[in-house]
């Protein structure tokens, strides 16, 4: 538009000028100043000019390029609608690129544990056997020894590379659920509604338990059994599978009782030797081994004893959240490869001097059998770290419920005859094939 104006007012001063040759002598009217004002009008119209029609452009396209466009600058880039469009599009397409690889991004625990050099694993620290921690800070039990088995396996220090976090019954699947911890290993029974509903996946089944019933005799004068307890006052856990069954197995029982709720296990004991409760109930292995502390000397006045009936299926079995498949896969896999060992005859003195000729062997002893993440497989020798850190099932079971010699003597709760045992002993103990 500016151009226009322009080649108009040329024509204009052309006509003026070519009349005064003809005519001799300038009697026009015109002067240089009026050239010149006509000029600098001309700028200021074509710049209002070409801005206004550069403005009305480039709204179409956005008002940041009609901007630049009616600028009046000659050179300017103008933005049309099929530029937009196209930018649109190629964005969309870049978008939903990017938003693909961060939806199939798995976010494996198993990664954010390597990239921290840490693992968290929630435990209980006051139960002898699975979760211990004694007054010297040292820890010990059938969990604590899967926790230091997972360490190895992913390679972490065992000795300085775990961070136990207290898990208590009320309070484990929120720090799972959290990120608090990243694995729960801490007598934590497989059930639907866990599974379903709390966001956890379950994986190694590393005890089979049942829920027992320790009672003071003192209240309940020659009771062997459940049956003899109709009016118990008992104390129970909260946010345990034991309040349920507790419930079930009275009304199936016609008995009556009365519960005494505990937010932990130290809380339910201060209960129990105060005589605020006459039984407490909870896992069998628990009872057997609150019963084995309290006769240490902690303080109670009465004679104890343990019912003979188990009242329900307690699995116990670790824990991490729901869809950390890779991450749930390495926690199985690692308390397999502990029983997988011991049935091939595999323990912490002799996988070094293994016979490798034998496939079985080799799998075990030198392969990643896929476990891990793309960024943090496993390395080839994950299990030759188990066994050099805990061994095999059978010497973390004798060093936890046992005098730990390898004889499996003066335990806490024999393997022997029980569902512990492995399944070529009768037991329920049993791994998936290792290949």
């Amino acid at each position: 538009m500016r151009q226009a104006y322009a080649a108009s007012l040329m024509m204009v001063l052309m006509t003026v000028a070519l009349s005064g040759c003809l005519g001799g002598d300038d009697d026009s009217g015109f002067t240089q100043a009026d050239v010149d004002a006509a000029t600098a009008a001309g700028n200021d119209a074509g710049y209002a000019a070409g801005e206004t029609a550069g403005y009305t452009a480039g709204e179409t396209a956005g008002y940041t390029a009609g901007f630049t466009a009616g600028s009046g600058d000659p050179n300017a880039t103008v933005i049309t609608p099929a530029d937009v469009a196209a930018a649109l599009a190629e964005g969309e397409a870049a978008g939903y690129t990017a938003g693909m690889a961060a939806g199939l991004d798995t976010g494996s625990t198993l990664d954010a544990i390597i990239t921290a050099g840490t693992m968290k694993c929630g435990v209980k620290t006051s139960q002898f056997a699975m979760g211990y921690l004694d007054e010297n800070g040292v820890r010990s039990g059938l969990d604590i020894e899967y926790c230091r088995a997972l360490a190895a396996a992913i390679g972490l220090n065992p000795d300085t590379d775990i961070e136990y976090v207290l898990a208590t019954g009320s309070n484990r699947f929120a720090l799972l659920a959290s990120g608090d911890i990243d694995v729960l290993i801490r007598t934590t029974t497989w059930t639907t509604s866990r599974d379903a509903d709390l966001n956890a996946d379950f994986a190694g089944i590393n005890f089979f338990d049942g829920q027992g019933m320790l009672v003071n005799l003192d209240a309940h004068p020659g009771a062997t059994s459940i049956m003899q307890l109709d009016g118990a006052t008992v104390c129970v856990g909260i946010g345990t599978t034991t309040e349920g069954n507790l419930a079930d197995y009275f009304t199936v029982n016609s008995l009556s009782y009365t519960a005494v709720n505990s937010a932990d296990a130290d809380t339910a004991k201060a209960s129990f030797i105060n005589e605020e409760c006459t039984a407490w109930t909870g896992d069998m292995s628990a009872m057997v081994a609150q019963k084995y502390g309290l006769e240490q000397g902690s303080g109670q006045s009465f004679p104890m004893g343990i019912m003979s009936e188990l009242m329900s299926k307690e699995p116990l079995a670790a824990a991490t959240r729901d869809n950390d498949d890779a991450w749930n896969d390495v926690v199985a896999w690692v308390w397999y490869g502990m029983l997988t060992a011991e049935e091939l005859g595999i323990n912490s003195t002799n996988y070094a001097d293994a016979d490798l000729s034998d496939p079985s062997l080799n799998r075990l002893l030198n392969s990643t059998l896929g476990l891990g993440t793309e960024a943090n497989p496993l390395s080839a020798t994950w299990m030759q770290d188990v066994l050099a850190t805990t061994g095999n099932y059978y010497e973390a079971y004798d060093r936890s419920f046992c005098d730990g010699d390898g004889t499996m003597s003066n335990c806490l709760i024999d393997r022997a005859g029980t569902y512990n045992a492995p399944h070529w002993e009768g037991g329920l103990q049993y791994a998936p094939p290792m290949r």
